[in-house]
Protein backbone atom coordinates (compact mmCIF):
# COMPACT_ATOMS: atom_id res chain seq x y z
CA UNK A 1 0.00 0.00 0.00
CA UNK A 2 2.64 2.74 0.92
CA UNK A 3 4.70 1.65 -2.26
CA UNK A 4 1.37 2.58 -4.15
CA UNK A 5 1.10 5.65 -2.08
CA UNK A 6 4.50 6.65 -2.85
CA UNK A 7 4.47 5.62 -6.89
CA UNK A 8 1.03 8.17 -6.94
CA UNK A 9 3.17 10.99 -5.16
CA UNK A 10 5.75 10.26 -7.24
CA UNK A 11 3.63 10.13 -10.44
CA UNK A 12 2.16 13.62 -9.04
CA UNK A 13 5.37 15.40 -8.85
CA UNK A 14 6.51 14.22 -12.56
CA UNK A 15 3.36 15.48 -13.59
CA UNK A 16 3.13 18.66 -12.02
CA UNK A 17 6.60 19.14 -12.93
CA UNK A 18 6.11 18.25 -16.83
CA UNK A 19 3.01 20.37 -16.74
CA UNK A 20 5.22 23.50 -15.57
CA UNK A 21 7.55 22.78 -18.09
CA UNK A 22 5.50 22.12 -20.92
CA UNK A 23 3.19 25.39 -19.93
CA UNK A 24 6.98 27.68 -19.40
CA UNK A 25 7.98 26.74 -22.71
CA UNK A 26 4.28 27.46 -24.83
CA UNK A 27 4.26 30.68 -22.99
CA UNK A 28 8.00 31.62 -24.27
CA UNK A 29 7.03 29.90 -27.56
CA UNK A 30 4.37 32.46 -27.71
CA UNK A 31 5.98 35.49 -26.79
CA UNK A 32 8.62 34.56 -29.71
CA UNK A 33 5.88 34.10 -31.80
CA UNK A 34 4.36 37.29 -30.79
CA UNK A 35 7.98 39.29 -31.27
CA UNK A 36 8.33 37.84 -34.77
CA UNK A 37 4.73 38.81 -35.18
CA UNK A 38 5.15 42.33 -34.28
CA UNK A 39 8.43 42.48 -35.76
CA UNK A 40 6.73 41.24 -39.30
CA UNK A 41 3.86 43.47 -38.68
CA UNK A 42 6.55 46.18 -38.21
CA UNK A 43 8.46 45.18 -41.43
CA UNK A 44 5.32 45.43 -43.65
CA UNK A 45 4.01 48.78 -42.41
CA UNK A 46 6.90 50.93 -43.11
CA UNK A 47 6.38 49.99 -46.81
CA UNK A 48 2.87 50.41 -46.63
CA UNK A 49 3.62 54.14 -44.67
CA UNK A 50 6.23 54.94 -47.90
CA UNK A 51 3.27 53.89 -50.15
CA UNK A 52 0.71 55.99 -48.29
CA UNK A 53 2.74 59.06 -48.31
CA UNK A 54 3.81 58.51 -52.08
CA UNK A 55 0.07 58.18 -52.99
CA UNK A 56 -0.90 60.75 -50.32
CA UNK A 57 1.51 63.38 -52.45
CA UNK A 58 0.21 62.35 -55.77
CA UNK A 59 -3.59 62.27 -54.37
CA UNK A 60 -2.72 66.36 -53.17
CA UNK A 61 -0.97 67.10 -56.38
CA UNK A 62 -4.11 66.26 -58.07
CA UNK A 63 -6.45 67.99 -55.62
CA UNK A 64 -4.19 71.21 -56.23
CA UNK A 65 -5.51 71.30 -59.69
CA UNK A 66 -3.25 69.11 -62.03
CA UNK A 67 -3.02 72.23 -64.79
CA UNK A 68 -1.57 74.58 -61.97
CA UNK A 69 0.30 72.07 -60.33
CA UNK A 70 1.55 70.66 -63.61
CA UNK A 71 3.19 74.43 -64.85
CA UNK A 72 4.59 74.33 -61.01
CA UNK A 73 6.43 70.93 -61.19
CA UNK A 74 7.56 71.93 -64.53
CA UNK A 75 9.12 75.10 -62.95
CA UNK A 76 10.80 72.67 -60.47
CA UNK A 77 12.75 69.72 -63.22
CA UNK A 78 13.46 72.68 -65.41
CA UNK A 79 15.13 75.05 -62.54
CA UNK A 80 16.51 71.73 -61.27
CA UNK A 81 17.98 70.31 -64.48
CA UNK A 82 19.72 73.85 -65.01
CA UNK A 83 21.46 74.21 -61.43
CA UNK A 84 22.81 70.72 -61.72
CA UNK A 85 24.42 71.39 -65.40
CA UNK A 86 25.80 74.85 -63.41
CA UNK A 87 27.28 72.92 -60.28
CA UNK A 88 28.82 70.64 -62.78
CA UNK A 89 30.57 73.16 -64.92
CA UNK A 90 31.01 75.13 -61.95
CA UNK A 91 33.16 72.26 -60.03
CA UNK A 92 34.65 71.41 -63.48
CA UNK A 93 36.13 75.10 -64.23
CA UNK A 94 37.87 74.96 -60.49
CA UNK A 95 41.41 75.62 -60.91
CA UNK A 96 44.15 75.00 -58.32
CA UNK A 97 45.12 78.75 -59.31
CA UNK A 98 48.44 78.68 -57.04
CA UNK A 99 49.81 75.40 -58.53
CA UNK A 100 48.71 76.92 -61.97
CA UNK A 101 50.25 80.35 -61.16
CA UNK A 102 53.89 78.83 -59.76
CA UNK A 103 53.94 76.57 -63.01
CA UNK A 104 53.81 79.37 -65.55
CA UNK A 105 56.17 80.94 -63.49
CA UNK A 106 58.38 78.29 -63.91
CA UNK A 107 57.77 77.49 -67.14
CA UNK A 108 58.64 81.31 -68.47
CA UNK A 109 62.18 80.83 -66.74
CA UNK A 110 62.94 77.82 -67.83
CA UNK A 111 61.29 77.08 -71.72
CA UNK A 112 60.05 80.60 -72.27
CA UNK A 113 56.50 81.91 -73.37
CA UNK A 114 55.63 78.94 -75.71
CA UNK A 115 56.44 76.40 -72.63
CA UNK A 116 54.02 78.44 -70.39
CA UNK A 117 50.89 78.68 -73.17
CA UNK A 118 51.46 74.52 -73.58
CA UNK A 119 50.61 74.33 -69.22
CA UNK A 120 47.86 76.86 -70.13
CA UNK A 121 46.34 74.72 -72.79
CA UNK A 122 46.87 71.33 -71.13
CA UNK A 123 44.95 72.87 -67.73
CA UNK A 124 41.11 73.25 -68.13
CA UNK A 125 39.08 76.23 -66.19
CA UNK A 126 39.32 79.96 -66.85
CA UNK A 127 42.10 80.85 -65.56
CA UNK A 128 44.03 78.39 -67.51
CA UNK A 129 42.36 80.43 -70.90
CA UNK A 130 42.91 83.86 -69.38
CA UNK A 131 46.67 82.98 -68.53
CA UNK A 132 46.90 82.00 -72.41
CA UNK A 133 45.06 85.02 -73.85
CA UNK A 134 47.76 86.92 -71.31
CA UNK A 135 50.90 85.19 -73.05
CA UNK A 136 49.60 85.28 -76.51
CA UNK A 137 49.86 88.84 -76.39
CA UNK A 138 52.82 89.27 -74.17
CA UNK A 139 54.83 90.04 -77.43
CA UNK A 140 53.11 93.17 -78.00
CA UNK A 141 53.92 94.61 -74.59
CA UNK A 142 52.40 94.14 -71.29
CA UNK A 143 49.59 96.85 -71.71
CA UNK A 144 47.93 94.58 -74.60
CA UNK A 145 48.64 91.57 -72.55
CA UNK A 146 46.58 93.27 -69.69
CA UNK A 147 44.17 94.30 -72.01
CA UNK A 148 43.70 90.78 -73.45
CA UNK A 149 42.95 89.15 -69.96
CA UNK A 150 40.57 91.94 -68.74
CA UNK A 151 38.75 91.27 -71.78
CA UNK A 152 38.89 87.47 -71.71
CA UNK A 153 38.12 87.58 -67.81
CA UNK A 154 34.47 88.98 -68.78
CA UNK A 155 33.68 86.59 -71.58
CA UNK A 156 34.80 83.73 -69.01
CA UNK A 157 32.80 85.35 -66.43
CA UNK A 158 29.42 85.35 -68.90
CA UNK A 159 30.04 81.48 -69.41
CA UNK A 160 30.08 80.92 -65.81
CA UNK A 161 26.55 83.20 -65.37
CA UNK A 162 24.84 81.77 -68.45
CA UNK A 163 21.49 79.97 -67.63
CA UNK A 164 21.61 81.13 -63.98
CA UNK A 165 19.10 84.26 -65.05
CA UNK A 166 16.75 81.26 -65.74
CA UNK A 167 16.79 79.72 -61.97
CA UNK A 168 15.81 83.01 -61.10
CA UNK A 169 13.18 83.35 -63.01
CA UNK A 170 11.21 79.81 -62.00
CA UNK A 171 12.17 80.91 -57.87
CA UNK A 172 9.64 83.87 -58.91
CA UNK A 173 7.44 82.13 -61.12
CA UNK A 174 6.82 78.93 -58.92
CA UNK A 175 4.92 81.10 -56.06
CA UNK A 176 3.18 83.33 -58.33
CA UNK A 177 1.37 80.35 -59.85
CA UNK A 178 0.90 78.98 -56.61
CA UNK A 179 -0.38 82.48 -55.69
CA UNK A 180 -2.37 82.07 -58.98
CA UNK A 181 -4.12 79.16 -57.95
CA UNK A 182 -5.09 80.24 -54.45
CA UNK A 183 -6.75 83.22 -56.38
CA UNK A 184 -8.67 80.93 -58.77
CA UNK A 185 -9.72 78.62 -55.86
CA UNK A 186 -11.10 81.22 -53.62
CA UNK A 187 -12.94 82.58 -57.05
CA UNK A 188 -14.41 78.85 -57.49
CA UNK A 189 -15.58 78.98 -53.89
CA UNK A 190 -17.21 82.12 -54.12
CA UNK A 191 -19.09 80.66 -57.21
CA UNK A 192 -20.29 77.61 -55.43
CA UNK A 193 -21.67 80.08 -52.30
CA UNK A 194 -23.49 82.37 -55.15
CA UNK A 195 -24.59 79.26 -57.37
CA UNK A 196 -25.85 77.48 -53.87
CA UNK A 197 -27.67 80.74 -52.44
CA UNK A 198 -26.50 79.57 -49.26
CA UNK A 199 -23.06 79.81 -47.04
CA UNK A 200 -22.31 75.97 -46.25
CA UNK A 201 -18.72 74.95 -45.46
CA UNK A 202 -18.35 71.90 -48.04
CA UNK A 203 -18.84 74.67 -50.92
CA UNK A 204 -15.93 76.35 -49.59
CA UNK A 205 -13.59 73.41 -48.32
CA UNK A 206 -12.78 72.43 -52.02
CA UNK A 207 -11.72 75.73 -53.22
CA UNK A 208 -9.95 76.62 -50.39
CA UNK A 209 -8.13 73.35 -49.95
CA UNK A 210 -6.64 74.19 -53.56
CA UNK A 211 -5.79 77.60 -52.83
CA UNK A 212 -3.91 76.63 -50.00
CA UNK A 213 -1.98 73.23 -52.04
CA UNK A 214 -1.06 75.83 -55.02
CA UNK A 215 0.47 77.74 -52.45
CA UNK A 216 2.27 75.18 -50.55
CA UNK A 217 3.49 73.35 -53.65
CA UNK A 218 4.92 77.28 -55.36
CA UNK A 219 6.82 77.65 -52.07
CA UNK A 220 8.27 74.73 -51.46
CA UNK A 221 9.64 74.59 -55.39
CA UNK A 222 10.74 78.26 -54.99
CA UNK A 223 12.38 76.95 -51.61
CA UNK A 224 14.66 74.01 -53.09
CA UNK A 225 15.28 76.19 -56.26
CA UNK A 226 16.67 79.14 -54.17
CA UNK A 227 18.73 76.87 -52.13
CA UNK A 228 20.77 75.58 -55.47
CA UNK A 229 20.80 79.44 -56.82
CA UNK A 230 22.70 80.68 -53.97
CA UNK A 231 25.16 77.55 -53.71
CA UNK A 232 25.72 78.68 -57.39
CA UNK A 233 25.89 82.28 -56.63
CA UNK A 234 28.74 81.81 -54.19
CA UNK A 235 30.62 79.59 -56.41
CA UNK A 236 30.55 81.87 -59.19
CA UNK A 237 32.01 84.47 -56.84
CA UNK A 238 34.70 82.60 -55.71
CA UNK A 239 36.13 81.82 -59.49
CA UNK A 240 35.37 85.35 -60.44
CA UNK A 241 37.05 86.65 -57.53
CA UNK A 242 40.76 83.66 -58.39
CA UNK A 243 39.99 84.71 -61.95
CA UNK A 244 41.18 88.58 -60.70
CA UNK A 245 43.46 87.69 -58.12
CA UNK A 246 45.43 85.19 -60.68
CA UNK A 247 45.24 88.15 -63.55
CA UNK A 248 47.14 90.70 -61.05
CA UNK A 249 49.55 88.03 -60.30
CA UNK A 250 49.95 87.11 -63.87
CA UNK A 251 50.76 90.92 -64.78
CA UNK A 252 53.63 90.86 -62.25
CA UNK A 253 54.79 87.89 -63.56
CA UNK A 254 54.99 89.35 -67.25
CA UNK A 255 56.69 92.54 -66.17
CA UNK A 256 59.63 90.63 -64.31
CA UNK A 257 60.06 88.62 -67.03
CA UNK A 258 59.93 91.40 -69.78
CA UNK A 259 63.13 92.84 -67.60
Amino acid sequence: MKRVLMSLVLMGILMTTFTTYATTTAEEVNTEVAVQDATDEAAEEMPAESASFTQELKKRFIEGGPGFMGIVLICLILGLAIAIERIIFLNLSTTNTAKLTSGVEEALASGGVESAKELCRNTKGPVASIFYQGLDRVDEGVENAEKAVVAYGGVQMGQLEKNVSWISLFIALAPMLGFMGTVIGMIQAFDKIEAAGDMQPSLVAGGIKVALLTTVFGLIVAIILQIFYNYIVAKIDSIVNDMEDASITLIDILVAHKK
